[in-house]
């Protein structure tokens, strides 16, 4: 009884706790719907108050536990943002808003299963003999090939593209049963019934057909697997399992194959070796059949099943083999066929001819921790997927099932219904991590791929039918909108990348939009049409709000937009937008609160042909126009002399402007534009001045021969970094002693999982700290230290170049991106808030990232702006490139129609928005690249003292006189006969006397300073002197006869000085350039007969 009421009373108290949360729930809506109605009224909301995502997540995380999914609390705040008004209800938060029959057509849909079956290649053995089945499949991740054994002696190697690398034929009576692959000797073992094969399979030629055979052994082999040991040289250990129940430990050593193979100087034939001169331990674990031996390295041991019912699995250590203590035993009726171990889960799971999958944890034995039942009939193979965490089962009816090993739900049933009656059986199943794909062998070899791989790299991505014109990130509600040249407005979620909803024809039938904004708040979003209309909408809900409507006069494409910004309101109820045209006019446009209707209130002067003439610098004039609404930029007018006569356009050049972007912060309200003939015009309105920033020499004259459109400025951006990422970024550069020695190496951002702004912090520490070890002695922590930068501007170039200039026109850096072509055009510029990263796109659909934090600190050294990574995102133009700071990814946007997501710290592709998968933002260990793209990602090395290794130069072997000397025989250099070749061979020690050259090597050792792009230099070459004969008549010489002059030169003082003197300088001659002086042609040539 006292367990019944202490039970009851556990359930009210969870009762109680479930309504106090739901109470809590309650008022958490209402104070949301609040907020939400006052921000939308244009209240203002401090940011210590807000309850934006992020807090109301973990609001209701601290009600209702971790049970809550992200999924459906971002669905249920997106209700609440869109209409605070409506009913809310509390099951909604536990997603129980969406229909079954929604549920039920994506799970029949085949695009959303497992493995996708309709894609299913098969590989017919080449070779094999008749009625041959595949009866064993090894994959090696490491080497990345697949290794197949038939049950007729076919030994097959698969490279990467399945491809036939090599293979061999085991002449033996009995059948194969397995095989594995030894790592230390980097051989193949296989099983038969009675021996042991081990192949070399790098052999070349004739040897391929060699392998060596042990034999023999006590009973009949079933299975064999190899224990992975690293501490091991030269040396593997193999597991046999047998018809008798022992489990035998078989040691195998270098020393066994390689010696013997070397010292047979006879043609190589298959060897047979005697099992008994090998360490073998061996211990009898189970009563029946051994099925299956695997190791497994997570948790040091080995397991084996058995089709017997007591003893039918054994998880134990290798050292249990050489006593006789006991062993883990898990017990299971009619036996187990197959096992295989989940890492991650910790589970063992087992299958037999009962037709029931086990779950067992690896230290329980007496009881499994879960079940899945399904199959009708015997379960022959399991394997398991590590990264989606499932269990593959297959049965004997060649039925597949996938299962989920967190949920425990089946996820996909499949069968294999090709074949005839003689195939119906398959004897091995693997799962292929490195591609996706679960490869079965019978008498052929079916290879099922994962259908999230056939979407990634098989279906062309398609975001849009048509080409992208804009895409926007909204970083409040983490969405992407995204509008095409049709005019159709699509919202997307970041993290699923699932479509939320779409507007057709915004601005009308057949009108197109080409540019758009979304506000600060991220409420709102406004778009513009090629007829100038522009139109504001809300984003939670997509419905319009406001509109610009085309004026009467208007000509066709007259007010083309091509950019547009909101700009911050300084009265409430009111929104206001930079709008730039086509023709290069920018204008404002003002919303009221109760005005449906937009207006143009604002119009900005054209300055160009001012200054294209003779000025560089125009003053504004501020007007004295009343105005009811207080607006960001004063109405000016330019202040020029009367007797200035306007600059006659040349129509043949293009004078517009074609990009803009401002700058409105504590101290600076500016305007920045680049034109389509290269120049960059500033606007300060602090300081009413217009002025020329640049302008390349030849931008006003024409040239037929040339590109009109080379000077062409793409984009242009503001770079500044506001007080408190400055403060932040002092904060982070100072570091501890130990993290700055441990730093000194410049990161990589391939494969590391810190963020690039991390990254690019340490690989500036030492940097930071020796700038600022002067300041700190003197006056610690400073204000200096973290005081903004002055902005700059960075601008994005027809020619390909990157150019970033200080506000006065100085050219601080001119930059090339690295990529695999040659010079392409940019597009698109993104920074990040803090400005650390900068990112570029270009026509040919690369992605530049570099990093910028070090360089915008003065004196803005040119060598602290790096490029860390370049990557094909896109077989077209990309049109946008935005950088996602949290999740640390890259979004694309191309004229191909599709919006794609990389990861930004190593390129590596995550998918398209559209696709029918979600994304996997956390996921980077398979590396997978769109259909239309091959190029991998480019890493840029950094060049450091630290890191760099210095060259290793190889010099061709020269002749080593004095060498020669020492170990040559008087005897053979004065020997009058022609030697002969063994004599040559035996004696003469010209080889020996081979050595390289003495030079001074340090002469050819440095590291460029400057960049590569200035093609290759060499510090210095190795020269060689080659010496020359004096005369071609001595050339004969070499052998007997310049024996004799040396003799004679010896007895010369019988002979006249004039004789003796010329003898000398001909034996000296020749001691200089033909040294060794041997008749080597007498010994390897033979003489001709006359």
């Amino acid at each position: 009884m006292d367990g019944r009421e202490k039970k009851n009373f556990n359930i009210t108290l969870q009762v109680s706790n479930f309504k106090t949360a739901l109470n809590g729930f309650e008022k958490l809506i209402e104070q949301t719907a609040a907020q939400k109605r006052d921000e939308r009224t244009g209240l203002f909301v401090s940011k210590e108050e807000a309850i934006d995502y992020d807090k109301f997540y973990a609001l209701v995380q601290e009600l209702f536990g971790p049970e809550v999914k992200d999924q459906d609390v971002k669905c249920f705040y997106r209700k609440l943002c869109n209409n605070p008004d409506a009913a809310i209800d509390w099951c909604e938060i536990f997603g129980y808003f969406s229909s079954e029959d929604e549920s039920l057509a994506s799970q029949l849909d085949e695009e959303n299963l497992v493995f996708l079956v309709s894609r299913k290649q098969r590989i017919v053995i080449s070779g094999s003999r008749r009625r041959d089945v595949i009866k064993c499949i090894v994959k090696i991740p490491q080497l990345d090939i697949l290794i197949t054994a038939s049950q007729k002696g076919l030994i097959t190697v698969f490279n990467s593209q399945m491809r036939v690398q090599t293979s061999t034929n085991v002449t033996d009576t009995s059948w194969i049963t397995g095989c594995d692959y030894l790592p230390q000797l980097k051989r193949i073992v296989a099983t038969t019934e009675r021996t042991i094969i081990v192949w070399d399979y790098k052999a070349q030629g004739n040897s391929q057909e060699n392998y060596f055979v042990i034999k023999p052994m006590d009973h009949c082999l079933l299975c064999v697997c190899v224990v992975p040991l690293p501490e091991q040289l030269c040396r593997d250990d193999i597991l046999l399992g047998d018809d008798g129940g022992f489990v035998n430990r078989f040691t195998v050593n270098s020393d066994d194959f390689g010696l013997k193979q070397a010292k047979s100087k006879k043609k190589l034939q298959t060897q047979v070796l005697d099992s008994k001169n090998f360490k073998s331990i061996k211990r009898k674990l189970h009563n029946d059949w051994v099925m299956k031996i695997r190791y497994i390295p997570a948790l040091n041991c080995f397991g084996s099943c058995s089709l017997d019912s007591v003893h039918s699995l054994v998880l134990e250590s290798l050292k249990r083999l050489e006593d006789n203590l006991p062993v883990r035993e898990f017990a299971m009726p009619r036996g187990a066929n197959t096992f295989c171990y989940c890492v991650k889960a910790n589970v063992i799971v087992t299958g037999g001819d009962d037709k029931v999958l086990r779950l067992w944890h690896p230290n329980i034995s007496t009881k499994p921790v879960g079940k899945l039942v399904g199959h009708m009939f015997s379960i022959t193979e399991i394997v398991t997927n590590e990264k989606d965490q499932h269990v593959i089962s297959l049965s004997s009816a060649k039925v597949f099932r996938v299962w989920d090993i967190q949920t425990l739900s089946l996820l996909q049933v499949f069968h294999d219904s090709q074949g005839g009656p003689g195939d119906m059986q398959i004897y091995s199943m693997i799962y292929d991590t490195n591609h996706g794909m679960l490869i079965t062998g019978s008498s052929v070899m079916d290879l099922y791929p994962l259908t999230r791989m056939i979407q990634d790299t098989k279906q062309t991505p398609h975001s849009h039918e048509r080409e992208i014109n804009v895409m926007l990130y909204n970083k409040y509600s983490h969405q992407v909108l995204t509008i095409c040249s049709e005019s159709i407005i699509k919202v997307w979620e970041l993290e699923t990348g699932l479509q939320i909803y779409q507007i057709l024809d915004p601005h009308g039938f057949n009108v197109e939009l080409t540019a758009a904004a979304i506000d600060d708040s991220g409420f709102l979003f406004a778009t513009g049409a090629y007829n100038g209309t522009v139109k504001i909408w809300d984003f939670g809900s997509g419905q319009e709000m406001k509109v610009l409507p085309e004026g009467k006069d208007w000509k066709e494409e007259e007010h083309w937009l091509r950019r547009l910004m909101f700009l911050k309101a300084q009265e409430k109820h009111q929104y206001l937008i930079l709008a730039l045209e086509r023709n290069g006019s920018i204008r404002m446009i003002q919303g009221k609160e109760d005005d449906i209707f937009l207006m143009v209130i604002w119009e900005l002067p054209d300055a160009v042909p001012y200054l294209q003439d003779r000025y560089h610098v125009v003053h504004l004039k501020t007007s004295t126009k009343d105005r009811s609404m207080a607006i960001p930029f004063p109405d000016v007018e330019l202040i020029v002399q009367r007797s200035f006569s306007q600059h006659i356009k040349n129509p043949s050049i293009n004078i517009e402007v074609n990009c803009i972007d401002l700058l409105q912060i504590e101290g600076y309200n500016l305007i920045a534009t680049g034109t389509l003939n290269g120049m960059i015009i500033l606007w300060n309105f602090v300081t009413s001045t217009v002025k020329e920033v640049y302008r390349p020499e030849d931008c006003l004259t024409v040239d037929p021969e040339l590109d009109p459109q080379r000077f062409r400025i793409n984009d242009i951006l503001f770079l500044f970094r506001s007080p408190e990422c400055a403060r932040r970024s002092s904060q982070d550069s100072i570091c501890s002693s130990s993290q700055c020695e441990s730093s000194k190496g410049p990161q990589s951002s391939k494969g590391s999982k810190q963020s690039i702004q991390d990254s690019e912090v340490k690989g500036e520490q030492t940097d930071a700290m020796k700038e600022q070890q002067p300041v700190d002695k003197k006056q610690p922590g400073v204000a200096s230290v973290t005081e903004a930068p002055p902005p700059i501007l960075v601008t994005a170039h027809e020619d390909g170049h990157l150019r970033l200039w200080t506000l006065e026109g100085r050219l601080l850096k001119d930059m090339l991106p690295f990529t695999k072509h040659s010079a392409i055009s940019l597009t698109s510029l993104y920074t990040d808030s803090c400005s650390r990263i900068l990112l570029a796109g270009n026509v040919e659909g690369h992605v530049i990232l570099c990093s910028i934090s070090s360089f915008l600190e003065p004196p803005h050294d040119e060598k602290k702006l790096k490029q860390l990574l370049s990557w094909r995102a896109h077989a077209l133009e990309i049109i946008q490139v935005i950088y996602v700071e949290d999740k640390q990814v890259v979004l694309t946007a191309s004229i191909d129609g599709s919006v794609r997501l990389w990861h930004a710290l190593n390129g590596h592709y995550c998918g398209y928005f559209g696709q029918r998968r979600t994304f996997e933002l956390s996921q980077t260990s398979d590396f997978i690249l769109p259909c239309d793209v091959n190029e991998l990602p480019l890493e840029i090395k950094e060049e450091s003292k630290f890191t760099e290794k210095k060259p290793k130069y190889e010099y061709p072997l020269i002749f080593d006189r004095e060498r020669w000397k020492k170990i040559s025989s008087m005897s053979l250099l004065f020997k009058r006969t022609p030697l002969k070749a063994f004599e040559v061979e035996q004696d003469f020690k010209f080889f020996k006397s081979l050595s390289s050259p003495k030079i001074r090597r340090y002469a050819l050792e440095g590291f460029l300073t400057e960049n590569r792009e200035a093609g290759i230099v060499f510090g210095s070459l190795p020269i060689y002197r080659v010496p020359s004969p004096t005369s071609l008549r001595f050339l004969p010489l070499i052998g007997s006869e310049a024996q004799r002059d040396s003799v004679d030169g010896i007895s010369g003082k019988k002979k006249g000085v004039h004789v003796q003197h010329e003898r000398m300088a001909r034996r000296k001659s020749l001691k200089k350039n033909l040294v060794p002086q041997i008749n080597l042609a007498s010994s390897f040539f033979p003489a001709m007969s006359k």
